[in-house]
């Protein structure tokens, strides 16, 4: 790892920390591939959140369970993000998100050959494999604040997720043609879109692993180091501190759990809401489809609005708009499409502005040596968040209702309000 701090390929990264439009360049086109494979990998996200449930419920033969594939693939998740940071903080982003791509399409595949053979115990195996391209999808996004200036940071990780809105929204669309096909070679219809996951999931890593050389952690640890000598031969004080500023990571990992139960309990239930209702598989697509689009198509403004506005004010925003999220679910009339879709599109958002603001306060947080294994840690809270949401959601429902559900989410999405509160009394300035 020493040498790969200093050279890439033979090359030099040290002219970097010299050269800003040098660094600049390389902060760009770090985002270009990101953006690509980013594209790739929500196409292979949306298969699980679209069909995981009923290919369980199908499966099983009983609504009590259909929320264990979302449990499944997020628990896996947990693993992969630990994973994925660990890879990453060691080896590089290029290592790291490679790995957890492949590994995700590998848990795809596995999906459908459990469909295939009607094997309950392959199908959470393959599941909780799976669970690593939703991990490295998450991930990904740091990869593009690695070279960015404060100032950036909200915007580089909002361009890096709207690219995940072209494939996650073009995925659940994709359901019932991916069912068409997978019918016409002999395999179930609900395992049609973890089909086109498999690819998408296996070209998103080797996208990264081809195509992002320097890696931009690398050369953001070499850009750090060689500020220290600099500093250092010209006799000024070295900036001091802790690596890790605790109380900005609290905060940032709070509003992505939050968000990240509330919004995976409530979507995930969704779709057997609708099917309960007489919904077809196509309108069930549609409804998470914008959904998704909601989750990653704002990021652009959400961005903005993180480096104008600020991290805790967006942070109020996310509890707000979740909070809004829930009602609308919990009183939408079942057989309304246009008022599910305005509940699940709200609940996007909430999600969006929560997982932004609390990606930045994160990498504020965090020095360059400590970086991507704090953020890998605090993935795996995310995860097991979701996986949370998404076990209990479906006992939830079967034990009450789908609004109760609703209401449950709405009102712990308010719990970001005492945590902003404390921030504010005890705040402290992160790290730059």
């Amino acid at each position: 790892m020493a040498d790969e701090n200093v050279k890439t390929g033979g090359r030099s990264l040290e002219h970097y920390s010299d050269s800003p439009e040098k660094l600049q360049g390389l902060y760009k086109r770090t985002l270009w591939i990101v953006m690509l494979s980013q594209i790739f990998g929500g196409a292979g996200l949306a298969a699980g959140i679209t069909v995981g449930a009923l290919l369980a419920r199908d499966m099983l033969g009983t609504d009590s369970y259909a929320g264990l594939p979302v449990f499944l693939f997020t628990l896996g998740s947990a693993g992969a993000a630990l994973g994925v940071g660990r890879l990453s903080q060691r080896f590089g982003r290029r290592t790291g998100l490679a790995a957890g791509f492949l590994a995700g399409g590998a848990g795809s595949i596995g999906v459908v050959f459990a469909a295939i053979w009607g094997n309950v115990f392959l199908l959470f195996a393959a599941l909780l494999v799976y669970g690593a391209g939703s991990a490295t999808n998450l991930q990904a996004r740091y990869a593009g604040t690695d070279l960015a200036s404060t100032k950036q940071r909200g915007t580089a990780i909002s361009v890096a997720m709207v690219a995940t809105t072209f494939g996650a929204f073009a995925g659940p669309n994709l359901v019932g043609v991916m069912g068409s096909f997978a019918e016409s070679i002999g395999v179930p219809a609900l395992a049609g879109p973890f089909i086109l996951a498999g690819a998408a999931y296996l070209l998103a890593g080797i996208v990264l692993f081809a195509l992002l050389r320097p890696d931009p952690l690398v050369v953001s640890r070499v850009i750090s180091d060689q500020k220290k000598r600099d500093q250092a031969a010209s006799g000024e004080a070295e900036a001091t501190g802790p690596a890790i500023n605790s109380r900005g990571v609290f905060l940032g990992a709070t509003a992505m759990v939050i968000t990240q139960i509330v919004m995976v309990a409530i979507m995930t239930m969704t779709p057997v809401h609708m099917g309960h209702h007489g919904h077809s598989l196509s309108a069930i697509g549609m409804v998470i489809g914008l959904h998704v689009a909601a989750m990653y198509l704002p990021s652009l403004v959400t961005g903005v609005l993180v480096d104008k506005v600020g991290r805790v004010a967006m942070v109020v925003a996310a509890g707000v708009t979740l909070l809004a999220a829930g009602l609308v679910a919990a009183f939408a009339p079942g057989d309304s499409l246009f008022v599910l879709i305005l509940a699940l599109a709200l609940l996007g958002l909430g999600w969006n502005f929560g997982l932004i603001s609390g990606t930045a306060l994160i990498v504020d947080s965090t020095k360059p040596a400590a970086r991507a294994k704090t953020q890998g840690t605090v993935d795996v809270l995310i995860a097991l968040a979701g996986a949370t949401g998404g076990g209990m959601s479906g006992l939830v429902v079967a034990g009450t209702s789908f609004a109760v559900l609703s209401l449950s989410g709405g009102v712990l999405s308010l719990l970001l309000v005492p945590a902003v509160i404390w921030f504010w009394r005890n705040e402290e300035t992160v790290l730059s």
